[in-house]
């Protein structure tokens, strides 16, 4: 049955995130936001508020360890599973800012993190409010670089006409498949923990990482197979920094974070910074800016190895 609620809670979350983005969109042409903005940051959010509403429901639910490692478990899929699976589809060219921009602000965030849980085992909310705040100037930069005829693929122009009724129709619909998609899946989550004799953390780093990564997968391999080779890294990158920013800078804002599980400290947060890390020798060794097919098997390989140990501990 735990299973039931975990496909359940990850199709209604699928759904109400898709609602929410859409919603979030046509409001932002009402209130007259340029696309560019709109695609850097409304999109964003929206994008994250699955894995958002996840990760307060399992913290206030008092399973702590879902929230942290829904998140770092994420950000290893996007690198390890969707880049890799994406690579395999089609070789992606890296722009330049990547390494510029994208990839150091990652890097901040993903050690600031390990900071702020190796220093006293927590996520305080003055902790997390310095990561969204943090995030906030992060994404000030971005739109002050950006030219003004930056394209932004991410944003339907045809939601520009949609009615007022129509956007908070579509609003309460996302908010509830949010709502319910978040309980059925901690709940079941926990029963899965409990019939396999797993901590909740493997199964948030892996169950429900996979299940909160299958949009940003779907896209990605998407437009590799259309060729649209700039989308897919920018997109991941961005949704690592959001979560870590947003997701859990918010979550901690509304509720401290301790560290319940030693596996997140001495093994996850480890594999998070490797995947991190390791893009930049993969995309200068040895065709500079280009993430070629057999380094996306290498990266989807680490993933494979990943999920085996976090089931053998």
């Amino acid at each position: 049955m735990s299973l039931v609620w975990i496909i359940l809670g990850l199709i209604a979350l699928v759904v109400g995130g898709e609602f929410l983005v859409r919603s979030s969109v046509a409001l932002s042409f009402k209130l007259s936001i340029s696309k560019m903005v709109i695609g850097m940051t409304v999109v964003s959010f929206a994008t994250s508020a699955p894995e958002l509403l996840v990760s307060l429901n399992a913290a206030l639910s008092g399973s702590p360890a879902i929230a942290l490692n829904n998140v770092i478990g994420s950000n290893i899929a996007n690198i390890g599973l969707v880049l890799g699976i994406t690579a395999i589809v089609g070789a992606i060219a890296v722009d330049k800012s990547f390494y510029k921009v994208n990839w150091p602000a990652m890097m901040l965030f993903s050690m600031a993190l390990y900071y702020f849980l190796y220093n006293d085992k927590q996520l305080t909310q003055i902790e997390g409010g310095i990561l969204f705040v943090a995030l906030i100037v992060f994404l000030v930069i971005l739109i002050k670089r950006a030219k003004k005829d930056v394209v932004v693929e991410d944003v339907d122009e045809g939601l520009a006409i949609v009615s007022n009724f129509k956007i908070i129709i579509w609003l309460l619909i996302g908010a509830l498949a949010l709502y319910f998609g978040s309980e059925w899946l901690v709940n079941g989550a926990k029963e899965l923990a409990t019939s396999l004799g797993v901590s909740d953390a493997v199964i948030a780093a892996t169950v429900i990482a996979i299940g909160t990564s299958v949009p940003e997968l779907a896209a990605s391999v998407i437009a590799a197979a259309k060729q649209e080779k700039a989308l897919s890294l920018g997109n991941l990158i961005g949704s690592n920094i959001f979560n870590i920013g947003s997701v859990l800078g918010l979550t901690a804002l509304i509720k401290t974070i301790p560290v319940t599980a030693d596996q997140i400290l001495n093994s996850d947060i480890f594999w998070m910074l490797g995947f991190s890390a390791v893009l930049i020798p993969l995309i200068i060794i040895p065709k500079q800016l280009q993430i070629s097919r057999y380094k996306g098997l290498i990266l989807v390989t680490a993933y494979g190895i990943f999920i085996f140990l976090a089931f053998k501990s």
